[in-house]
């Protein structure tokens, strides 16, 4: 079970670190969508330390949220909607900081230190 817990890790820590990246340059559409990929990678490690389990896309884990982790839910399901804008929109400096402080309240809601 714990040997995919380092991969994801790893992914969560490189996607954070592009958004940070991103974000200092000012790119922040890229910026928006590395942040959101940090924290879907976090869910996924705490879902499947937790239970096991990994979510295959998007639904399964809002859903798999929703029941199990509700103050996770509240927190990023808004947080999606964002992230889908920046396809097509321009997204701007506030909402991309949304969602690095969301990296940290998520962390505290699953209780993981670095």
């Amino acid at each position: 079970m714990n040997e995919i817990l380092p991969d994801l890790w790893s992914n969560f820590q490189e996607f954070l670190a592009s958004a940070e990246k991103d974000q200092q340059e000012q790119r922040y559409n890229p910026a928006i969508s590395s942040y959101f990929k940090a924290i879907a990678i976090l869910c996924d490690y705490n879902i499947y330390k937790t239970r096991g389990l990994l979510p295959k896309n998007h639904k399964e884990r809002f859903l798999f949220l929703e029941v199990h982790y509700r103050e996770a839910y509240e927190l990023i399901s808004p947080l999606f909607k964002e992230y889908t804008d920046s396809y097509n929109l321009r997204i701007k400096k506030e909402q991309v900081q949304r969602l690095k402080e969301s990296v940290d309240k998520l962390k505290r809601i699953f209780s993981i230190k670095e």
